[in-house]
C-alpha cells in the first residue's frame, strides 16, 4: 500500500512557532528514511494553534532539507489565493526541485469570514473554486492570456482536495487525483469516494481514477499505548468543539478520562454562551462529535492497525493512504510511522 504523510504542524506546549517549523523538517526526515514517498503540509491561517500560514514557505524549506521525498502543499486554500500567484509559486519550486512538488488545493477558505476578508479583502471565492482550480490549471498548460512563468509546462500534479462530495464531482469532471480529508470529514468518506469513481473522466492529466485518502493514525506497541497516546488528540478536537487554540499537550490517562476532566462537575459553558448546561449532556454531546471522527482513526497495535484497514478497504476504494499523526512526543510521533509503514508499507 502507498503510505503518505500530512502534517498540519502543531504546536506542542512548551513551545512556539520556531520550534513547530524545526519539528516538521524534522519530521519530514525521518518519515523520507522510513521510506514514505510523500509529505504534505497543511494550511492554516489565523491561529496560534497551527504555523502553517505560509504553507508554500513551509513546502519550500522541508524540500531543501530533504533529497527524495515528495513534498507539497494538503494543501492551498484556493479562495485564499490568486491561481496565478499560486502556479507562479510552485512553478518555481517545480524548477528548483524538479520532480518532488505536489500541489493539493482546496475549496474551504479553512478561517473564519474576517480573516478572509484580510487576506483576500472580503472577495467571497469559495462559489469561484471550480473557475480558479482550471484557471490554475490553464497557467501550468499555457492557455491563459497571462503566462505564469516558471509554471508553464512544468510537471507539477494537481490534486483537488476535498471533505464533501463537491470536491469529489469537481474532481472527476476534471480528470484530477482527489484526496479525500476523513481526518476532519469521515461521514462523507465512502459517498465521496464513489461519487469520485463513479464520475471519472480520464483527462491529460490522470488517465483512471486515483484516490488519497487522508485519515488520523496512531500506531504503538500495544493497544493501550496507542489509545493513551491518542489523548491528546482527543483534547485537540475538544478545543476546536469549544472555539479554543490550545497547543498539543501530553497525553493522559483515556479519551474517557479526557472527557471526564473537560466538563466539571458543576457544569460547563454551552458552545457560544455563558449558560450552564447539565453535565450528562454536554458529555454526551462531546461523545457523539467525536464518535464518528475517532471511528474513522487508524488507531491500535500493528495487528489492530492492519484489520481496521482491511476493514476499510472493503468500504472505500482508494490508491494511497494519508496519514496525521497528532501525538506529542516527537519520538512516539516517528515510532508510530515506523510501525505503520512496517504494517502496511
Amino acid at each position: 500500500m502507498k503510505l503518505s504523510v500530512l502534517n498540519l504542524v502543531p504546536l506542542r506546549a512548551e513551545c512556539w512557532f520556531g520550534d513547530a517549523l524545526s519539528s516538521m523538517v524534522r519530521l519530514a526526515q525521518g518519515v523520507e528514511a522510513l521510506g514514505y514517498g510523500r509529505y504534505w503540509v497543511a494550511e492554516h491561517h489565523n491561529t496560534r494553534k497551527f504555523a502553517s500560514s505560509a504553507t508554500a514557505l513551509l513546502v519550500q524549506d522541508v524540500l531543501s532539507k530533504t533529497s527524495t521525498i515528495r513534498v507539497g502543499a494538503g494543501g492551498i486554500m484556493l479562495p485564499d489565493h490568486a491561481p496565478c500567484l499560486v502556479a507562479e509559486d510552485f512553478g518555481t519550486l517545480a524548477a528548483l526541485y524538479p520532480g518532488r512538488v505536489d500541489l493539493g488545493v482546496g475549496r474551504a477558505p479553512g478561517t473564519d469570514p474576517r480573516t478572509a476578508h484580510a487576506i483576500r479583502g472580503g472577495r467571497d471565492a469559495c462559489d469561484k473554486f471550480p473557475q480558479d482550480v482550471q484557471e490554475l490549471l490553464g497557467y501550468f498548460a499555457g492557455t491563459e492570456p497571462v503566462h505564469a512563468y516558471p509554471a508553464e509546462n512544468r510537471d507539477v500534479p494537481v490534486c483537488v482536495l476535498g471533505a464533501s462530495t463537491l470536491s469529489a464531482h469537481l474532481a472527476a469532471t476534471l480528470g484530477l487525483p482527489f484526496a479525500f480529508a476523513a481526518h476532519i470529514a469521515p461521514q462523507q468518506m465512502v459517498s465521496a469516494s464513489v461519487v469520485y469513481h463513479a464520475e471519472f473522466r480520464p483527462s491529460g492529466r490522470l488517465s483512471a481514477p486515483y484516490l488519497i485518502l487522508s485519515m488520523n493514525g496512531i500506531v504503538a506497541e500495544t493497544d493501550a499505548e496507542a489509545e493513551r497516546l491518542s489523548t491528546t488528540q482527543v483534547m485537540s478536537c475538544i478545543d476546536a468543539m469549544r472555539g479554543e487554540q490550545w497547543p498539543l499537550q501530553p497525553p493522559m490517562g483515556t479519551p474517557e478520562t479526557v472527557l471526564e476532566r473537560a466538563v466539571p462537575p458543576e457544569g460547563a459553558p454551552s458552545h457560544g454562551s455563558s449558560a450552564s448546561v447539565n453535565r450528562d449532556a454536554l458529555l454526551n454531546q462531546y461523545r457523539q462529535a467525536l464518535k464518528p471522527l475517532m471511528a474513522e482513526s487508524l488507531i491500535g497495535s500493528p495487528d489492530t492497525v492492519r484489520e481496521q484497514c482491511r476493514a476499510l478497504r472493503r468500504r472505500v476504494e482508494f490508491d494511497e493512504l494519508m496519514v496525521s499523526t497528532l501525538v506529542y512526543d516527537e519520538a512516539a510521533q516517528l515510532e508510530s510511522y515506523r510501525l505503520l509503514m512496517e504494517t502496511l508499507g
